[in-house]
């Protein structure tokens, strides 16, 4: 029995790691995605050594699927909780909302706006705001507040470069360099 719980505790550890590294690896974070892998193996070494040396234990069987599965439902929280990377939100309007647009930016979203065309000729606004994953949510909560009508498209970009956004980051990098007690020339003759 007690083969059975170290298993199923085991793969709770295991399979949400392998969540973080699939992320990793998508994100372009190989030397965390490494190390990550590295402790995964070992894990997956150990829980099936333990399987594989009585098969006639039904018992250890069972618990490697069960905590398997419970791992999956771990996994999939953790990725949500943690919500690495950005999200391009595409939101299209039937009117101008400058109001909405302010208000966006003032929150600090980086919103550019675009005018097109409707099926029958009528203009249509666009809104392209590139957002952190982990601000997603608050921002679908403010447009379905401002636009409840709007017509939303998420997803998920895999580079950019420039923009609003970037500079912002590197304002915040060069901030944090400086508080920490080192200068951009410092950085670069290390």
């Amino acid at each position: 029995m007690f083969e059975a719980l170290l298993i199923v505790l085991m793969q709770f550890v295991i399979v949400p790691l392998t969540t973080l590294r699939t992320v990793f690896v998508v994100k372009g974070r190989i030397q965390q995605a490494s190390m990550i892998g590295g402790l995964e193996a070992l894990i997956y070494v150990i829980s099936l050594s333990l399987i594989f040396s009585d098969l006639t234990n039904y018992m250890n069987m069972i618990a490697y699927a069960v905590g398997y599965a419970g791992g999956v439902i771990l996994g999939g929280k953790l990725e949500e909780k943690l919500a690495i990377g950005y999200r391009t939100v595409n939101v299209s309007l039937m009117q101008r909302n400058e109001q909405l647009t302010d208000l966006l930016r003032s929150q600090g979203y980086g919103v550019t706006t675009f005018i097109g065309e409707g099926r029958d000729g009528e203009k249509r606004y666009r809104l392209d705001i590139l957002v952190k994953r982990s601000r997603e949510k608050a921002l679908m909560e403010l447009l379905e507040t401002e636009e409840p009508k709007a017509f939303i498209v998420a997803y998920e970009p895999t580079n950019f470069k420039g923009g609003y956004l970037v500079k912002s980051m590197k304002r915040a990098g060069n901030k944090m360099k400086k508080d920490n007690g080192t200068t951009k020339d410092e950085e670069k003759s290390k």
